[in-house]
């Protein structure tokens, strides 16, 4: 059970209801994240309009790579487990990728240079060396493509941490940190 209340749709505050039934338009249902940070509007259309920004950036096999990377780094099952489902079942990477993605890798050498970085931007908490910056680059990311990747490394932060403090209940299959792929 969560430490935070996740509202029912109709029982959300009343702003977070429209943002809660777009949710449900576009994913065919509202995932205890969405519940979860409804508590409050504000934050709510912060995290959409920060997510939906970034569905633009990077391709969608990345980004889910690195949400499983970030979230393994940080702890969160509630993270790894969506994203697992979602990488495998959306974005169509293999389990055995998700599987390299928790552990800061892919096995596609361009996608394995972001996925590391990302890794190392969570690990040092930004404080990355020149080394990791030129690494990146010489993979074939952009000054843009890094910034969008750090980018990448915040939301995930964001829900890994709301997640971790309200022991989100998992609507996923459960997939645990620290555990074998």
């Amino acid at each position: 059970m969560s430490r935070i209340a996740a509202p029912a749709v109709d029982a959300a505050p009343e702003a977070s209801r429209p943002l809660l039934e777009a949710t449900r338009k576009s994913l065919g249902s509202v995932p205890n994240l969405f519940r979860v940070v409804a508590n409050s509007p504000v934050a709510l259309e912060a995290y959409l309009a920060f997510n939906g920004a970034l569905s633009k950036a990077l391709d969608a096999k990345t980004r889910e790579r690195i949400a499983i990377a970030i979230a393994e780094t940080n702890g969160c099952d509630y993270c790894l487990s969506a994203h697992t489902y979602l990488g495998i079942n959306l974005a169509k990477i293999t389990a055995e990728d998700a599987a390299l993605a928790r552990k800061g890798s892919s096995s596609d050498p361009k996608a394995a240079a972001a996925v590391a970085f990302a890794r190392k931007v969570a690990v040092a908490r930004g404080q990355v060396a020149d080394a990791d910056i030129a690494e990146v680059k010489a993979a074939g990311y952009s000054d843009a493509q890094i910034v969008e990747i750090v980018s990448h490394v915040a939301l995930n932060t964001l829900t890994n941490f709301i997640n971790n403090v309200a022991e989100t209940e998992v609507d996923f299959p459960v997939v645990r940190v620290g555990e074998a792929a």
